[in-house]
């Protein structure tokens, strides 16, 4: 016999070198899949951290200028600068408003081509609307202050909790966010048909801000509500408050389009969003409200407050009284002696700034106290690590951490707060995985809510399911708490393009939800699913180098630290402690060094000198300005364009120098920093080239590169708000 191997020898051969590819195929597909999630983590992460930071950021903002109001003399220059956007509630009875925005003086031309409409509206003019605005016409001024004054007259009406059920229709759609994103709606209404007797719509708040056609969507909205008030429901937002609306894009894209009568739309649009009902119940079961519940919510509370007081939800109302004339004033205007109370004192719910002993306020400036805002560098921390904790779901708060901190000095009694918190909590508030219910210091309003709230909730009030919106999700919705609480959000595309799907839900009788998930972008179509993630990636890593050259001075004393023979070298990890420390985002910068310090590796260790060259804002012009405010600049570029609108109380787009420098004088005492009237001097001949004695507020914002036109995230698409030009040059295909 010879010696050769025999055929079963080799088949075992054979078939253990198959088993061994196998295995690496499998060990390198895993990895490949390990490596894609850290990359979508890490992503979302960044989009989702900086979206939450701004919100925060305004919050604080309206805060202190709410504290400015409650504290400095009716005198006081900077008080006359703020006063206006507190004026909520400033003129009497609802015939004196609808004299105020009549629209009947206002004449249509004959050159005019958009839709024209009559009342009462007919579902063929709602229908019109659509088709107009989907090829990018614009409703006359006229025909806007018509719909939105039998609007405002409509949603009084309504209750503050709308109760409807599945018998007549057999079938309820739910929508979540849209932002001013009518691409989806339009693809919503093409996929599931538009609203009539027997396609009910509740669309969940949030309707404006980051989209550039928000007016448009509340249009059609607004419409359909009008033709089918008893088919089609709104509930109010977060973002349905005109405070936001300054950050976020709103209140611009409406004084773009609508130059000469904008100011009356918007104050119009301030009412009919506190008229905006604020829950929906379905056949009793299933609860449909924009932001969430905390451990105090009540639907019987709810039920019962006036929500139109609530103009903006970030402040209690002000105690009102009658004057001469008949006119409801607020006491914030003449600054009643009740008015003292602390209501940012308040803790659990809305981050606030801290008390300050009110007597000693009297005839002082802005600067007076400006050392008394200060907040140590231990508490930054300390609160930078509580929001990271929540983002990462990672959080076990003891028991008595949320506290009632109501000010005993409340105007009202404690019920005005009591049913403040209710909307606040309701309109802000996010689930957790864990139990408990904690502040939601990552948005500095509202409240962190646990499966053990929830289970109380719905047992208390015998419902079985929550449906709410307010935080964007990748599928477009997302179970918890035992798959009793949806979030829906309907913006596909929310970051950039691919960043996530948009979804709504379909309710029948049996209350089952049914989910429709979509993306309302050619585009996508056109990318595989590793193009699109990488896509995606970029644009959330630019985010972050934006963000890291903002903190360019913080980190250098940071990395220094780790380099005590001052090399200019630093190893990897030491750079990612170091980034960490001034950051707080919880990233794995290890794993992000490459894509953000690329090529700046000598011997395996990081030269952050030659990374710090390239950390720099392309084309500013504006060498005499020091470095440190240009990164304060941008760093608080959306805080800053948010001051200078409010400055800007009759909507021009300039402001004087005088106002020009009280601005930088609020800025400085909400920044806790100094900045001198050297170089605010400095900052006005940088600007002001034609030395007309005003500011124009573009050119400001454009001089020193504070928006970045190639960035998506830059035009009003997600938690930046874009110049006006970009608002008309977004990305996509405009048809569906």
């Amino acid at each position: 016999m010879g010696c050769g191997v025999s055929k079963s020898d080799q088949f075992h051969k054979g078939s253990r070198k198959a088993i061994r590819s196998a295995v690496l195929i499998q060990r390198w597909y895993r990895q490949y899949i390990a490596r894609t999630e850290m990359k979508r983590r890490y992503t979302w992460h960044i989009f989702q951290s900086i979206e939450y930071s701004g919100e925060q950021a305004q919050i604080k903002l309206y805060n202190f200028l709410g504290y400015l109001m409650d504290n400095f003399t009716p005198a006081s220059n900077e008080r006359n600068l703020i006063s206006h956007i507190f004026r909520e509630n400033e003129v009497c009875r609802d015939a004196e408003w609808e004299r105020y925005f009549c629209y009947k003086n206002i004449e249509v031309p004959e050159i005019y081509s958009g839709p024209h409409l009559t009342f009462p509206l007919t579902v063929e003019q709602a229908v019109g609307l659509v088709e107009a605005f989907r090829n990018k016409k614009q409703l006359h001024s006229r025909y806007v202050l018509q719909l939105l004054l039998e609007t405002w007259r409509q949603l009084r009406m309504l209750p503050n909790i709308n109760r409807i059920s599945t018998c007549q229709s057999k079938e309820i759609t739910i929508c979540g966010d849209l932002h001013g994103q009518l691409d989806d709606l339009l693809l919503i209404f093409y996929k599931n048909d538009m609203p009539s007797l027997e396609n009910p719509y509740v669309f969940n708040g949030d309707f404006v801000d980051r989209g550039k056609d928000s007016i448009e969507i509340l249009l059609i909205l607004f419409s359909f509500l009008l033709v089918y008030p008893s088919e089609v429901h709104l509930n109010r937002g977060n973002h349905e408050d005109h405070i936001i609306n300054l950050r976020y894009g709103f209140t611009k894209e409406v004084l773009t389009k609508y130059k000469l009568h904008g100011k009356r739309i918007l104050k119009l649009l301030q009412k009919i969003f506190s008229w905006l009902p604020l829950a929906t119940v379905i056949d009793q079961k299933v609860l449909v409200l924009h932001g969430g519940i905390s451990d105090t919510t009540d639907l019987a509370i709810l039920a019962r407050v006036d929500r139109h007081n609530y103009v903006s939800a970030l402040r209690p109302p002000k105690k009102r009284h009658q004057s001469s004339a008949g006119m409801s004033i607020d006491s914030d205007m003449d600054l009643d002696t009740s008015c003292r109370h602390k209501s940012f004192l308040r803790q659990n719910s809305l981050a606030f700034l801290k008390p300050i002993n009110r007597e000693s306020f009297q005839n002082r400036s802005l600067q007076d106290f400006s050392d008394r805002l200060k907040v140590s560098a231990v508490e930054e921390v300390e609160i930078s690590g509580r929001r990271r904790s929540i983002l990462d779901k990672d959080i076990n708060p003891p028991e008595n951490e949320r506290t009632a901190a109501a000010s005993s000095e409340s105007l009202n009694s404690l019920t005005v707060v009591d049913e403040w918190k209710q909307i606040l909590d309701l309109l802000w508030s996010d689930p957790m995985t864990q139990d408990g219910c904690v502040p939601n210091e990552v948005r500095g309003g509202g409240c962190y809510w646990g499966p053990d709230v929830t289970e109380d909730f719905l047992n208390r009030h015998n419902l079985q399911l929550i449906i709410r919106s307010h935080e964007c999700k990748q599928e477009g919705y997302e179970f918890c708490h035992n798959r009793k609480v949806l979030t829906l959000f309907s913006a596909s595309n929310y970051y950039d393009v691919g960043s996530n799907r948009g979804a709504y839900v379909k309710l029948g009788p049996d209350l089952v939800p049914y989910l429709i998930q979509y993306q309302a972008s050619s585009m996508i179509r056109e990318l595989t699913v590793r193009q699109s993630a990488g896509r995606t990636e970029r644009s959330a890593l630019k985010v972050l180098r934006e963000q890291v050259f903002a903190h360019k001075s913080d980190l250098l004393c940071a990395i220094k630290r780790f380099d005590r023979n001052n090399t200019g070298l630093v190893c990897v990890s030491d750079w990612a402690s170091a980034v960490e420390s001034v950051m707080h985002l919880g990233l794995p910068w290890r794993m992000l060094r490459s894509q953000l310090v690329p090529g700046k590796i000598h011997g395996g260790m990081i030269d952050y000198h030659e990374w710090f060259n390239e950390l720099a804002i392309k084309g500013v012009n504006a060498d005499h300005i020091d470095q440190s405010l240009l990164e304060t600049l941008y760093r608080h570029r959306s805080t800053l364009e948010t001051i200078f609108r409010i400055v800007d109380y009759d909507n021009s787009g300039f402001i004087s120098i005088e106002d020009f420098q009280q601005t930088w004088k609020l800025l400085s005492v909400y920044l806790k920093m100094e900045i001198t009237d050297d170089t605010i001097a400095d900052l006005i001949v940088t600007i002001d080239r034609n030395q007309d004695g005003s500011i124009d507020i573009e050119e400001f914002m454009e001089a020193f590169r504070l928006t970045d036109k190639k960035s998506r995230l830059e035009r009003g698409r997600s938690m930046f708000m874009g110049t006006a030009t970009d608002l008309t040059k977004l990305d996509g295909d405009p048809n569906i």
